[in-house]
This record gives C-alpha cells, structure tokens and sequence, in this order.
C-alpha cells in the first residue's frame, strides 16, 4: 500500500503541476472515461477471468484506489505531453516509451507488499504491452472526440 500512496502523490502532482492543454472540462472527461473503461474492463478480466488482481481476489474497497487515483492522473500525463502536432513517426515512438514506463511501473506494483499491490494470475507482461498501446490509442480518440465538442459547443472552427 506504501507504494500505491507515494504513486497516486507523485502521479497526481505530475499530472496537475505540468498540465498546460486540458481544460477542467477535459480532466473530468478523461477522468470519468478512464474509471469506466477501467472498470468495464476489470470487471471481465480480473473478476471473470482472475488474470490480474489488486490486493486481494475479491471485490474489495482497496481495489477502487488505483482505479480512481493512479490511472486517470497517468492518462493526464500521457495526453498533456503527447506530440499532436509531431509526424507519425514521433507520435508512435512517444506511445512506444509511454508503454514501457507503464510496464515498468507494473513490474514495481508486482513487488510484495508494502510496496507492491498488484498481483498476476495468468496475465502476463507481455499482455499489458500488447494491449496498452491500443488502450492509449482509445483515450487519444477519446480525447479528440470531447475537444472537436468543446469547440464546436464554443462555436469555435475546428
């Protein structure tokens, strides 16, 4: 649980500190969108299908801290720093080291506790990294999609 706190502390003062580009409007966007998909996700894979769990196998209050406190403030991250503007190429390679960083985080919250909290069952790295680039790519739309609605509820050009 150490290690959870001090991730949501740094996590969530990077994400507020830093953020130049998302409007209040957008963070509570990204952030309801984040909890849902998250838990719309967790619900089959972790309580189905026991791939993963945080803390314990079942349903528990724990298990709502990273999924309200630490996964929205990263998405904050990633889309407050991402290259809009950038080529292809540097948009692909900045979801490449975002990728890894997350996957090197997860390596860090499978440590036994107090540090870690998270725990595998047949979920593998490798199933993150195949699956978080979609993943960012999703909160990339998404993040598009809420922006073109704020400029266009604004009256604003596109």
């Amino acid at each position: 649980m150490i290690g959870l706190i001090i991730a949501i502390i740094v996590f969530n003062l990077t994400a507020f500190k830093t953020n130049k580009i998302l409007t209040a409007n957008l963070i509570a966007h990204i952030w309801v969108f984040t909890v849902a998909l998250q838990s719309l996700f967790d619900i089959i894979i972790e309580f189905k299908f026991h791939a993963y769990w945080y803390f314990g196998k079942e349903v528990d209050w724990s298990g709502l801290i990273p999924h309200l406190f630490l996964v929205p403030p990263v998405n904050m991250i990633f889309l407050n720093r991402f290259p809009y503007t950038a080529n292809l190429l540097k948009k692909a390679v900045y979801i490449f080291f975002f990728v890894i960083a997350i996957l090197l985080y997860e390596l860090v919250t499978l440590l036994p506790e107090p540090w870690g909290y998270f725990h595998y069952g047949w979920w593998t790295l490798w199933h993150a990294a195949i699956l978080d680039p979609f993943l960012l790519l999703i909160l990339l739309g998404y993040y598009r999609w809420v922006r073109h609605l704020e400029k266009k509820a604004l009256g604003k050009p596109k």
